[in-house]
């Protein structure tokens, strides 16, 4: 059975449903919430554990509540939590997440006592593919030097040195088009395809080694194949909040790759998993079936 681990960012995401975004210096009440988990790595093994693939997590919540309700969200799934640690000093991180219903956007404010790395990452057997998402740099670069047979996928969002160096060491990049334009100083133009191009080019000189694909939003994903570079394209749902699509992204890929998909295949599978992930606000509870994305995968084919 292929072996996954993912290291990274643990968060209890709590979501508010706004009218409109709150102005500075007034108090508002809000009574539609909703709970879960959250976090790109947190995510990814909980896609993967609820689609049967047989996942670590490795990452660190606090000693209260939320990160009790997180663990019990990955043992709903199966995940393996002998790599998640309990911190007894620092709470667990929290996100409140404004989701504007009128124009479907969403204002994320992600805070934290302090930004905790794991302690312990001696992980006791062989996986077949590691996940990063760049939350611990330093487990992430260990974790892929001892397993230099793993296939190994780094999420970058946030343009760092360690982002970047994690991405060299990386068989996979996914990247975000805010990453892509600050490696390359190329600002993405939907209406001139050139600039995609371009960008992409300048991806490829920067990562000669890696699979890189650079993710669209609502505009699909962008990659190369046989020296062709290509979008493929978002699908068209009615989104009601989009603040889980890009972790679902990645879990989606994650699947294809370790499933043994080809490129073009394991990307449209997270374009679609991504995509009916926006029809619901929550992140756990947004994530789709595997054999709804499956059906809807062979339909379009």
């Amino acid at each position: 059975m292929i072996k996954i681990v993912s290291i990274g960012h643990a968060s209890y995401d709590i979501y508010i449903q706004v009218e409109d975004f709150p102005k500075e210096g007034v108090r508002e009440r809000y009574v539609n919430k909703l709970g879960v988990g959250g976090g790109d790595a947190g995510n990814v093994a909980y896609l993967l554990g609820k689609w049967g693939v047989s996942t670590t997590f490795a990452g660190v919540v606090g000693n209260d509540v939320f990160g009790t309700r997180i663990r019990k969200e990955f043992e709903s799934v199966g995940i393996d939590l002998r790599y998640l640690e309990t911190s007894y000093e620092k709470d667990t991180t929290i996100s409140f997440i404004f989701s504007n219903l009128k124009n479907q956007s969403h204002t994320i404010f992600n805070v934290a006592d302090e930004y905790v790395k794991l302690k312990k990452f001696d992980f006791d057997f062989q996986p077949d593919l590691i996940f990063v998402d760049g939350h611990d740099p330093y487990a992430s670069k260990s974790t892929i030097e001892r397993f230099p047979k793993a296939i190994s996928i780094v999420a970058a969002n946030r343009y760092n040195a360690d982002i970047v160096g994690i991405c060299s060491m990386a068989n996979y990049i996914v990247c975000s088009v805010a990453f892509a334009e600050a490696v390359t100083k190329i600002k993405v133009d939907y209406n001139n395809p050139k600039t995609l191009v371009n960008l992409y080019d300048e991806l490829r000189k920067k990562f000669e080694n890696q699979v890189v694909v650079v993710t669209l939003g609502e505009h699909g994903a962008l990659y190369m194949v046989e020296n062709n570079i290509k979008v493929s394209p978002a699908i068209k749902v009615k989104v009601v909040d989009s603040s889980i699509a890009r972790s679902v992204f990645y879990g989606a890929f994650c699947y294809g790759v370790a499933a043994g998909f080809d490129l073009e295949k394991t990307i449209k599978y997270a374009n679609i998993t991504a995509g009916l992930s926006t029809q619901y606000i929550g992140t756990r509870k947004a994530i789709p079936k595997l054999d709804e994305v499956t059906r809807l995968y062979e339909k379009n084919s």
